[in-house]
């Protein structure tokens, strides 16, 4: 199997999302050693913004576009490529004001690429999405302040962190979710020293 760490925290030693990821490929080596590894990084060295180019390049025709738009394309075209090989993605995110960092959206936005990642089932726009990314799993592994942000939770309602991920990549076509989440790191304390226990065993014990 080929795993895909997506890594997003704006910190470093200081992440607690990183901490994970790590965590998840120690364990995982463990009990896969066979199994291969790519990271990608959208947080210290963050994925560069869409732009009008990219727009124009991406809702045209392979054959159609100019040189400006398959230059515009490159780096997109690399990240879907490295959707399409990978059997397993995971993403280490903290939650920033309720939602995702700047730079994870902006590689959503990089991938998120008609007759890519997915089409309309029709082929005209019609909101019937088809995921074109078939047999992938993808494990979130999430940080957060608070915590309740569970379905039916006290902030299950402003949680558009997980939510979101698990929606976009399930247009995509990626429906085999695990949610994992660390929370009230803002409080610290035995509150937080727990939820740390907790989490680390639940990836130790992922297979």
């Amino acid at each position: 199997m080929k795993i895909l760490i997506i890594n997003a925290s704006v910190r470093n030693e200081r992440s607690y999302s990183r901490k994970l990821t790590q965590l998840f490929v120690e364990n995982w080596k463990t009990k896969y050693p066979q199994d291969t590894f790519t990271w990608r990084e959208t947080g210290i060295d963050p994925i560069p913004n869409i732009d009008e180019s990219w727009i124009a390049g991406a809702f045209k025709k392979p054959l159609d576009r100019t040189e400006t738009s398959q230059k515009a394309l490159q780096l997109s075209n690399e990240l879907v490529q490295e959707l399409k090989e990978h059997d397993i993605y995971v993403i280490g995110t903290p939650m920033y004001n309720w939602s995702i960092p700047g730079g994870l959206k902006a590689y959503i936005d990089q991938v998120m690429r008609i007759n890519e990642t997915w089409k309309f089932r029709s082929g005209v726009p019609d909101g019937d999405y088809v995921g074109l990314l078939e047999h992938k799993k993808m494990f979130i592994l999430s940080t957060r302040g608070d915590t309740g942000y569970g379905e039916n939770e006290k902030n299950g309602h402003i949680n558009f962190q997980t939510t979101y991920l698990k929606h976009i990549f399930g247009i995509m076509g990626v429906n085999d979710v695990t949610i994992h989440s660390l929370d009230n790191e803002e409080f610290g304390g035995e509150i937080f020293e727990n939820s740390k226990n907790k989490i680390f065993e639940t990836i130790h014990s992922i297979h």
